[in-house]
């Protein structure tokens, strides 16, 4: 099954919790996994900032929101275990616990929503908040995403409006920024030297220079066939070459990309969704606008054991 949202694990949380035992977030993370018929894949499904699995960050979100109501409390360093509050609640508990449910609770309505004064807007929001399955974390990593992808795009028409040659020193600068090429003047020099037999440029494959990899740097509109990259694949046999990297701005056919898995020759194929989104990476032809550091409580500073 998917994983569930945050506020769908409140119930199960809490139903965990109701043998007034203390629990740990380890342990929970495991008995609500395992309740949820989790497959390996889905519980090791990470968050972009690769720190933190998705249905982990989900069940952090979903005890926080239960302890903000009352209903369960800190009891040690990373346990907790069910209230007297929890307790009433789970006597003749809900079809569902989540934010609209939580909202009896007075304290739940100062933690979350603050003393604001105007009840209409209050209201509406809380009903758009109702909407929200996202941890914070996940919006953040949604919005991220999004300005990515809108990135990205505004790279390609950029690319793609200026010429050959300027394409030719991007790859170089985005090859060397990758660890390629040995030096800029190195790589320059080789990247768009050769024009023989469909390859446009030969590099390090690290700075000593221990192996060499032969590029295609095509700025094309149109898809990449197969023809195209079986031409460049016979360039690497006439050279006795087993790698090669074939860069486009537009896209490779799924027989091209097929064709690749069948030879002997290592080639990797790199559109232009895949350039962008290196050059991203590696900070090719971008530059920082804002950087948001995410912190959360330490609980181990809070702990007095």
């Amino acid at each position: 099954m998917a994983i569930p949202d945050f506020q769908t694990l409140m119930l199960p949380l809490l139903s965990t919790a109701a043998d007034g035992e203390e629990h740990s977030h380890t342990e929970i993370i495991e008995t609500l996994a395992t309740q949820c018929q989790l497959t390996d894949e889905e519980r090791d499904e990470m968050l972009l900032s690769g720190r933190q699995t998705r249905f982990d960050n989900r069940v952090r979100w979903a005890r926080a929101h239960l302890g903000m109501a009352g209903l369960i409390e800190a009891s040690g360093r990373g346990k907790f275990r069910i209230t007297a509050r929890g307790v009433e609640v789970f006597k003749n508990p809900p079809g569902r616990i989540d934010r609209r449910f939580l909202r009896q609770f007075p304290e739940y309505q100062q933690n979350v929503a603050g003393n604001r004064s105007n009840s209409k807007q209050m209201n509406k929001e809380e009903e758009l908040e109702e909407e929200i399955k996202q941890t914070p974390e996940e919006i953040l990593e949604s919005s991220y995403q999004s300005l990515r992808r809108e990135l990205a795009e505004e790279l390609l028409e950029r690319i793609k409006q200026n010429s050959s040659r300027f394409f030719e020193r991007l790859v170089v600068d985005l090859l060397v920024t990758m660890g390629y090429g040995g030096s800029r003047k190195d790589a320059g020099e080789a990247v768009g030297r050769s024009g023989d037999e469909g390859i446009d440029g030969i590099i390090k494959e690290d700075k000593l220079g221990l192996d060499v990899v032969y590029i295609q740097a095509k700025r094309w509109q149109n898809t990449v066939g197969r023809p195209d990259v079986q031409a460049f694949a016979g360039a690497l046999m006439g050279k006795k070459a087993n790698k090669g990297v074939f860069i486009t701005t537009s896209q490779f056919s799924q027989e091209a990309q097929n064709y690749v898995n069948t030879i002997s020759q290592k080639i990797v194929l790199i559109d232009g969704e895949q350039l962008a989104q290196l050059m991203i990476d590696h900070g090719v032809g971008v530059t920082e606008v804002a950087i948001y550091l995410v912190k959360r409580v330490d609980s181990d500073y809070f702990s007095e054991e």
